[in-house]
């Protein structure tokens, strides 16, 4: 059986944690088949954030590629995939997403999902935001893409870090049709 692909990405912003859990929780499922891309400022993030190295990180993917392979097999529309996720997106990495500019994996490999018509999820990490940054998630969300800040939720009433990273984690992998049901519980109703 092939197993689905899915395309974890993470840049500068602060935020790591939402990528390393994303590809821990897939590492979990054997359906699934991770390619991991970081850039240059998303390592220093994972050093300084969770004192985790690259190599670390890698072990979580089951295919890595460099920021600048732009020959990579996810660079293309013909390699099927059920999406991307930037986790966390810096608002460099949003701009270019939002203008088509694939001047490095991460942002090449947005735009071909986005023209492949496959779900692309973006989790910005900026606050407060300027009109750019407003401008750029419409841009984003017009051409089919999910913008989606990692903002927790208190009606569950959580009372942990983790519990929180877990809730978002699991509302965004359950877009693709992750199975998500140890992390979080969706809200019934009162």
């Amino acid at each position: 059986m092939q197993k689905k692909r899915l395309v974890i990405a993470m840049t500068g912003a602060t935020g790591a944690v939402y990528g390393v859990r994303m590809l821990q929780v897939l590492k979990a499922q054997s359906v699934w088949e991770t390619h991991l891309v970081i850039s240059s400022a998303g390592l220093v993030n994972l050093k300084h954030e969770l004192n985790m190295s690259r190599a670390e990180l890698y072990a979580l993917a089951d295919k890595t590629h460099g920021i600048d392979d732009i020959a990579a097999s996810i660079a293309s529309g013909g390699f099927k995939t059920e999406g991307l996720i930037i986790a966390p997106c810096s608002m460099k990495t949003l701009a270019a997403v939002a203008h088509g500019f694939g001047d490095n994996l991460i942002s090449r490999a947005a735009d071909v999902a986005l023209k492949e018509r496959r779900r692309v999820l973006l989790m910005p990490r900026e606050t407060p935001l300027h009109l750019v940054h407003i401008r750029n998630m419409a841009a984003v969300t017009e051409m089919g893409g999910i913008i989606f800040p990692p903002m927790p939720s208190f009606y569950n009433k959580m009372n942990t870090i983790e519990a929180m990273v877990n809730e978002t984690v699991g509302r965004a992998l359950d877009m693709f049709g992750v199975d998500v049901s140890e992390l979080y519980q969706p809200w019934e109703g009162l």
